[in-house]
């Protein structure tokens, strides 16, 4: 028996006796938030009953406060877009389903209601406009194209660290017009401002601490380079000569920093690695895409669909409200869960198959929506666009010859790394 076909029993077997105790767990003491679940991809049983049996669920015994779980696609739009009954206010908790630790609540545009949110979050939206994306996808495809012609052949390499995490790290610097040979303090410090304790990402709570506050001086160092110079064409600039921005606490901007480093980080990043780990195990759809390059359009927001990068999103209900037929509670927090709103059979046909030619991929709920929706949405579709591109023009395939190491989360779904060879 081969060492891949070993890998694939003994997945199946896990993804086995996962349903199984998905399936004789009562609904009462069901916490579909422990990030084991993600960490070992055993997450899918559990959200599929939830959906079937109760789509909108209370968790009231788990490690961290009570919270209620919103399953299904419809469900989930409601919440997402009914910000006048959910709030995503830092001081509230914030957007993860665990609350934000004292010390770390950074108030930035994804965690204000309106009408402050639309008002600093209209700051960077020029930096994500058509034009300028056009301007940006030329340097993409430049860079894309050299770090794919650095990496080794018939030699097993991670890629996550070279060409996932370098290639959305190079955009991160050119973003945020960021010290160039310094960039890969941007996926450290995203990788720690989103860490839990188990995750093994830091050592200990002081060493986190000690790691963004370095982040905090290094950005507030930029942001007095940047408000007393001329207005340039980089996220520090745009908000130190916005008067939306401009004078916002060095929390707040902290907040925003984080925001933008993560959401250009992590959710890029994990949907590149995720697209080589789906066409691998659907072996039929690379064929089809080596075939038919032009389904690089559809392919992106199917993976993005099936990836999900960030798992979750978490409001607090400003009032008493019914959802799903259960009663709500004022101060609740409530976690709408995409990545099972993305598979849900009502409203995506064959949810649990991928497949890059689908009628209409875009229909996912990955990017939210209503007022959060993500401002970088069309960037991270024109990376991964652009990627697969430079890959197909180079490499017959790239081939995953081990199991990803998924990040310890119920936050980001991720990898931490993904063994793969490309042939000569």
């Amino acid at each position: 028996m081969t060492v891949q076909t070993t890998v694939k029993t003994d997945k199946a077997e896990l993804q086995r006796l996962a349903r199984e105790q998905a399936y004789a767990t009562p609904l009462k003491d069901f916490h579909p938030g422990a990030p084991a679940l993600f960490q070992n991809d055993t997450l899918w049983p559990w959200f599929e009953r939830l959906r079937k049996e109760e789509p909108v669920h209370y968790c009231a015994n788990s490690p961290i406060e009570p919270y209620w779980s919103v399953t299904k696609y419809n469900d989930i739009m409601h919440v997402d877009t009914s910000h006048h009954l959910f709030s995503s206010d830092v001081g509230l908790g914030g957007i993860s389903i665990r609350d934000v630790p004292p010390g770390y609540d950074w108030p930035s545009f994804i965690t204000m209601d309106q009408p402050q949110h639309a008002a600093q979050r209209k700051t960077v939206s020029p930096m994500f406009t058509p034009d300028h994306l056009d301007q940006l996808a030329v340097l993409i495809r430049e860079r894309a194209g050299k770090v794919l012609d650095a990496l080794p052949r018939n030699e097993t390499f991670d890629f996550v660290d070279r060409v996932s995490i370098e290639l959305t790290t190079q955009m991160l610097a050119t973003l945020f017009d960021f010290p160039w040979e310094e960039r890969r303090k941007l996926t450290r410090w995203s990788d720690v401002s989103t860490a839990l304790p188990k995750s093994m990402i830091v050592e200990s709570a002081e060493q986190r601490r000690a790691e963004m506050d370095e982040c905090a001086a290094y950005f507030t160092r930029l942001w007095n380079e940047r408000v007393n110079a001329p207005p340039r064409y980089d996220l520090i600039s745009m908000m130190a000569h916005s008067d939306a921005t401009r004078y916002m606490s060095p929390d707040n901007l902290m907040g925003n920093i984080i925001l933008l480093i993560v959401g250009g980080n992590d959710t890029t990043r994990n949907t590149m690695s995720g697209s080589v780990l789906a066409l691998n195990e659907n072996p039929d759809q690379y064929r089809k895409l080596r075939e038919n390059p032009d389904l690089i359009d559809s392919m992106v927001p199917e993976v993005i669909r099936w990836q999900t990068p960030l798992a979750h999103m978490r409001r607090t209900a400003r009032a008493d409200t019914e959802l799903g037929g259960k009663i709500i509670r004022k101060g609740d927090r409530v976690v709408m869960w995409y990545v099972s709103g993305n598979r849900d059979e009502e409203v995506i046909e064959k949810p649990n198959e991928f497949i890059i030619d689908r009628a209409r991929p875009r229909i996912h709920l990955s990017f939210g929506f209503g007022v959060h929706r993500c401002v970088g949405m069309r960037l991270a579709e024109l990376q991964l666009k652009i990627v697969w591109q430079e890959m197909l023009k180079r490499f017959a395939k790239i081939e995953v010859v081990g199991e990803p190491k998924r990040v310890y989360s119920s936050f980001v779904k991720g990898y931490e790394s993904l063994p793969v060879r490309i042939s000569a």
